[in-house]
């Protein structure tokens, strides 16, 4: 921060005499550059802690409270506790004068030459300031300086009235001691009900790799998806996705998405790294929570750091498995830690809307609607993709993994392995306990079926899924046999099902079915009429024999004849 002259150069001409009057010097006739020189010169030589017996006391506790902070704090935090200082310019100043009646302690320091207010540079960007040049600091030295609030219960001792005594001589002769603001007591008892964490985050992200693998993913918003997901939540895609692309796990190229090496090394992990993997990614990803608030709008880029709320977080989370309060632990960070995302201090100049009434959160008194918001969706959403956090109404606990990750190592826990089961109808039945990497593998060569929840997944082969194998991905009909028997666990393949993959490797697409619309008379007549008339003629198709006909537009097709006087039953 800047010394006391480069500080006093802030104020205006006018400020800059008044503050000159009021230190007992007379500065009528010289520039703003020599008043500050001669107003630095005289406040080094003020005594700050016999000026502070003739201050305000909220005035000397602002002051000793800026000097504990080091000698700055944000202007949003200072001003929470101390008020700010209102813009004026040279004119309003000389009408004004509010040196007179301040508004706030903030100001009447401000008027005192005691305050100064500029931006800095930070970790967390440019940030503005209040603070005390470091001449008026250096006096200062023996305050003690604030250490964050221990989360502890005070013992209160009731007073005693010795017979001798009034209560007025206890309460005089009894020490001021600082009172903590609130006492905080995390742990809670278990609920009798409560949301488990899942490690199907694994199983969709190894989903999506599928249907990249099969050219099906355009990084446009794929709604069709949502059928073949275990948990179709749009943000929960969004994060999978985003974690992919920042692990190097996907590619973009000739306008398709795809899979990388990186991710089918992934895939042929056990799932407790899999999920290790992600979480690490998801303690430095850009993936922005603020943005996927169901109760808040942010209307314009989100000023906030995506890691902030999740940082303020691990800073308070126990480390072991007991349950919690989730109100008393975002209380715990609303007291010690409220700017965590808003490291200016400032809560008026984010555009953030009520998706409900539509009315703009402004001001600290919006805190628990939007901070609060988004750490409890952290807490108990995100942090539960992710198998991290089980969660009830009001209490949550972490996982054994969570535990785990929090003191660096990656559990170990078993990974159950289920082989794909070959129908004889040509479907492969794939366990959730199969390996990721054979049911990526089985999506290259068999059309996936929508997900059913707690049922395996289910894929189907097809010509189409022969020939896309074939063509698309370079893997033979021997090739799929080959695939298909080293993956059934040593079981033998339905004679139908290898004959079937067989006779597409010598004769490739033997036959079709499709769902048509069909027209049937009772006299050839009818059809030969229909497909005479320029109406008509266009909206029939291949003939089944002579009294059938395909159809391709059913309900075009009944108006149209009915105008020709044909009433077409439909059946």
């Amino acid at each position: 921060m800047e010394n006391l002259e480069q500080s006093l150069m802030q104020h205006h001409l006018v400020v800059l005499r008044m503050l000159g009057e009021w230190w007992e010097m007379d500065l009528i006739g010289k520039d703003k550059e020599e008043c500050a020189a001669l107003l630095a010169k005289q406040l080094m030589q003020v005594n700050l802690e016999a000026e502070m017996l003739y201050l305000q006391p909220e005035e000397a506790t602002a002051l000793k409270t800026l000097a504990a902070s080091g000698g700055r704090m944000t202007v949003g935090e200072f001003g929470r506790n101390f008020g700010t200082v209102r813009e004026m310019g040279p004119a309003k100043l000389e009408r004004e004068e509010p040196w007179y009646s301040p508004a706030s302690v903030a100001e009447a320091l401000w008027y005192r030459g005691f305050l100064y207010r500029a931006f800095d540079e930070t970790d967390d960007g440019l940030i503005e300031f209040y603070y005390l040049p470091k001449e008026l600091l250096e006096q200062f030295a023996t305050v003690p300086v604030v250490e964050p609030k221990t989360v502890v219960k005070e013992e209160v001792e009731p007073f005693i009235i010795e017979p001798d005594e009034t209560v007025e001589q206890v309460i005089l002769d009894t020490p001021v001691e600082p009172q903590l603001e609130v006492s905080f007591t995390l742990e809670v008892d278990a609920p009798d009900e409560y949301i488990p964490a899942n490690t199907t985050a694994i199983d969709d992200l190894t989903t999506l790799f599928a249907f990249t693998q099969r050219n099906q993913l355009n990084g446009k918003d794929n709604e069709w998806l949502a059928n073949y997901l275990v948990d179709a939540n749009r943000s929960r895609r969004s994060l999978l996705l985003t974690l992919a692309w920042e692990l190097g796990m996907l590619k973009r190229g000739d306008g398709e998405i795809r899979p990388t090496r990186t991710a089918v090394d992934w895939l042929q992990a056990d799932r407790e790294n899999q999920l290790a993997i992600l979480i690490d990614k998801w303690t430095e990803s850009d993936w922005n929570p603020l943005r996927h608030l169901q109760s808040v709008r942010i209307e314009g880029d989100a000023p906030n750091h995506p890691a902030a709320a999740r940082n303020a977080l691990i800073g308070v989370l126990p480390r072991d498995e007991q349950w919690f309060s989730i109100d008393a632990l975002i209380a715990l960070i609303k007291a010690n830690d409220p700017d965590f995302q808003r490291p200016d201090g400032d809560y008026d100049t984010w555009y953030v809307r009520d998706t409900t009434t539509e009315k703009y959160l402004r001001g600290f008194e919006s805190w628990d609607r939007v901070e609060g918001e988004l750490l409890r969706f952290v807490l108990t959403t995100v942090m539960v993709w992710l198998g991290l956090v089980d969660f009830s109404a009001d209490s949550a606990r972490l996982t054994p993994r969570a535990v785990a990750w929090l003191e660096g190592r990656v559990p170990t826990v078993p990974d159950s392995q289920m082989p794909p089961i070959v129908q004889p109808d040509a479907t492969i039945i794939v366990p959730r306990q199969t390996n990721r990497f054979t049911r990526f593998q089985t999506a290259r060569i068999a059309e996936p079926q929508p997900y059913s929840q707690d049922k395996p997944y289910l894929f189907r082969i097809t010509p189409q899924s022969l020939e896309f194998a074939r063509d698309k991905q370079g893997i033979a009909p021997q090739r799929v046999l080959t695939f298909l028997r080293n993956s059934v666990g040593g079981q033998p393949l339905p004679k139908g099902v290898k004959r079937a993959i067989e006779r597409f490797g010598e004769h490739g697409t033997e036959g079709k079915l499709s769902q048509v619309t069909v027209l049937r008379v009772g006299d050839e007549k009818v059809i030969a009429t229909l497909r005479k008339n320029p109406k008509t003629r266009d909206l029939l198709g291949e003939s089944l024999g002579e009294l059938a006909v395909v159809v391709h537009d059913m309900e075009r097709l009944r108006q149209v004849t009915a105008q020709l006087g044909l009433l077409l039953e439909l059946s």
